[in-house]
């Protein structure tokens, strides 16, 4: 076969003005990654060192040279990421939007389904194939449990959403499902052949009625690829370039299509940063990049070590957090900015409520002192490690966003368990006796709602369950009734009623803990929230008490009894003038002038579960590092140096070995004192020396 070459117009001139715009754009390591020559191609990006900006003249740098942009694969973590960046690509190619238009870019979800609409007969599909959303696939899989012949009455069998987890992650980290359940859902390894059946028969029941999930994108792009060569082959001489952003964050599958796609060319540049790779939990696969280099040997690396974000002091401290990393391409953030003065706060405080009263308190002054509120995050490892600071900001009225999720006290698991307790304080409530029996086995709405009416006229509903005399109500459900009989009474004995934290402990072990299991993909940590409920509630000398306390935060909030409902803003407030709650793999690619970091210690930052194994504890540096990147200006760190446990009794906390492995002189140590002669007065903020930690 005869090659024919088509040559171009060299346009010398065009590209060499070109060319000195770019220099005059970006600075060094930016315009080494835009102009690299072909061939595979490692860039590591730290934190903040504009990377978008880098790929996004690396794509305008490929047409300019002649390089089709249909040939150009781009994959991206969001659309929204890749049509910016397209947008830009069309500026610096002097508005040639057919050009821009062409480039192969989005989420590889995204370009699998472009591919796989040109060719949905290679796989038995047809092209007007669906896409189930999340719901759909769940609502499907509760068909196919019941056509695998599964019992679900004999035995707790996982809900669909818990199914749809399992099956994602062997997906998604091409692992057999017993092994990811023998590792991430022990609790069910006795019914992994039934699991394996209902996955089985939810593939089949797809291909027949011509429906797709999200993960089967991936799974049948790379099916195409691996078993239709000629398609293979096609796509492997069309994509030129192939360029991947976050690489970092990709999980096995993506990384084997990538490799399938550069089979020809090899002119594949992966961008991404090792050290901020979080999301193992969800199956991306860090090692990706780690490895990048044994799986392209011939790769170059480029680096981006220069931040635009945070001031030198914020930068030192990041850099030596992460030092301790084993597993890492070792890098050293510069920053672009000059210095502020002001060195990274490291603030011990006296237990939660406190760290709750320093952070509003230097909030308001931040404000005062001329940083929106919108500028100001508080970040944090967990989601329930907000419960003080949200109590905390309601009562001094300053409004806050969560983006973690929704308000503590909104979320199903912590309404469920509050239900319970309610029921106990007031046995008339009528949603809390709703609530609380659909949480039995085998009840339904309709079953409740008729228990309920046997019982709503009673003196005393509680005392009638109790004796028994509500029992025809609940006929057919067995020992799940009487064990809710037994919980009951086994909650209104005198000892837990003045105790809402021995309550609390009574109904996870009796039941609702295997319910979080059966429920929720999440299950680990919604049980960390309700544990941390129960820490709470200990300053409470009743469970009325505790019940009115939470009740009148929601009266206080908002001037009129009301549940809490998220992403609400107190009365009065502008509404983008709102403080960040969220955790820190919700702030991942987000920045603010101020950052807080809050409970900083010893088994909540990193949490104990990361701890099983030296790489979760590697991911929680990461974790680390991430959340003190976020920070521009301003950075404080707390801890609270005390905790009550469940039987009122003090436990001291030490400081997060994060803190602890970097040098003492790189923070400056806060000491709080609170004034008492004015009781609305804020706590005063005196400085120690720095260096050293309060233990």
């Amino acid at each position: 076969m005869k090659r024919y070459v088509i040559k171009r117009p060299a346009g010398a001139t065009v590209l060499t003005e070109r060319l000195a715009r770019y220099r005059e754009e970006l600075n060094e390591e930016q315009f080494a990654v835009a102009t690299a020559p072909a061939g595979a191609t490692l860039v590591i990006a730290g934190a903040g060192s504009g990377k978008t900006r880098a790929i996004t003249y690396r794509v305008a740098y490929l047409i300019e040279q002649g390089v089709s942009p249909a040939r150009i694969f781009l994959a991206t973590f969001t659309n929204r990421a890749a049509r910016e960046m397209l947008r830009r690509v069309e500026e610096l190619t002097g508005g040639n939007s057919n050009a821009w238009r062409r480039v192969w870019g989005g989420t590889f979800h995204r370009i699998a389904n472009m591919v796989l609409r040109r060719h949905a007969a290679a796989l038995q599909y047809t092209e007007n194939y669906s896409i189930l959303d999340a719901e759909d696939a769940r609502d499907f899989l509760n068909v196919c449990v019941d056509e695998a012949g599964i019992d679900t009455k004999a035995r707790r069998f996982p809900k669909a959403e818990v199914l749809q987890d399992i099956i994602s992650f062997a997906n998604n980290t091409d692992r057999p499902i017993p092994d990811v359940v023998a590792r991430n859902y022990p609790h069910f390894e006795p019914l992994t052949q039934q699991i394996m059946r209902v996955d089985s028969v939810f593939m089949e029941r797809k291909r027949a009625r011509n429906v797709m999930d999200y993960d089967d994108l991936l799974l049948n792009w790379k099916q195409l690829l691996l078993e239709k060569p000629e398609i293979a082959r096609l796509y492997a001489e069309q994509f030129e370039h192939i360029l991947v952003d976050e690489y970092q964050d990709t999980n096995k599958l993506q990384a084997e299509i990538v490799d399938l796609l550069a089979v020809q060319h090899k002119n594949v540049m992966v961008v991404g940063d090792d050290a901020q790779s979080i999301f193992a939990w969800r199956g991306a696969e860090w090692t990706n990049l780690y490895e990048f280099p044994a799986r392209y040997p011939q790769a170059r690396q480029l680096r981006l070590e220069t931040n635009y974000r945070s001031t030198p002091e914020i930068l030192a401290v990041a850099n030596a957090a992460i030092a301790s990393n084993r597993k890492q391409f070792p890098k050293l953030l510069r920053a672009a900015r000059p210095s502020l003065g002001l060195l990274p706060a490291l603030v011990p405080c006296h237990d939660a409520d406190q760290q709750a009263a320093f952070v509003a308190a230097r909030l308001l002054e931040l404000r005062d002192e001329g940083v929106p509120l919108k500028e100001m995050a508080v970040l944090y490892r967990s989601h329930y490690h907000s419960l003080e600071l949200q109590l905390e900001l309601t009562r001094r009225g300053i409004p806050y966003q969560i983006r973690s999720g929704v308000r503590f006290f909104e979320q199903a698991h912590i309404k469920d368990v509050i239900s319970y307790l309610r029921l106990v304080a007031n046995p008339r409530d009528e949603l809390a006796w709703k609530r609380c029996l659909r949480l039995i086995p085998n009840v339904g709405a309709a079953t409740a709602n008729r228990i309920w009416e046997q019982i709503a006229y009673a003196p005393d509903p509680l005392a009638m369950v109790l004796r028994g005399d509500a029992d025809s109500a609940a006929t057919r459900r067995g020992n799940s009734w009487a064990e809710f009989r037994a919980l009951l009474d086994a909650l209104v004995t005198e000892e837990r009623r003045t105790s809402p934290a021995k309550q609390i402990e009574l109904i996870l072990a009796r039941g609702y803990e295997a319910h979080l299991a059966a429920n929720f993909e999440n299950a680990e940590t919604r049980l960390e929230d309700l544990r941390q409920l129960a820490h709470y509630s200990t300053r409470y000398n009743s469970t009325e008490e505790f019940l009115a306390e939470l009740a009148l935060l929601a009266t206080e909030r908002y001037g009129a009894p009301q549940p809490v409902t998220g992403e609400e803003v107190v009365t009065g407030a502008d509404e983008d003038e709102m403080i960040a709650l969220t955790s820190v793999h919700q702030a991942k690619g987000l920045e603010w002038r101020a950052v807080f970091i809050i409970w900083a210690a010893d088994g909540k930052f990193p949490s104990p579960r990361s701890l099983r194994d030296a790489e979760g504890e590697e991911e929680e540096r990461r974790l680390w590092y991430v959340a003190l990147t976020r920070a521009r200006d301003q950075l404080y760190i707390t801890y609270p140096l005390m905790i009550t446990d469940y039987n009122r009794q003090t436990v001291l906390q030490r400081p997060s070995r994060f803190v602890t492995e970097t040098p003492p002189e790189l923070y400056e140590v806060w000491s709080l004192e609170e004034e008492t002669a004015a009781p609305d007065a804020l706590p005063e903020i005196k400085e120690s020396e720095p260096g050293g930690y309060l233990n």
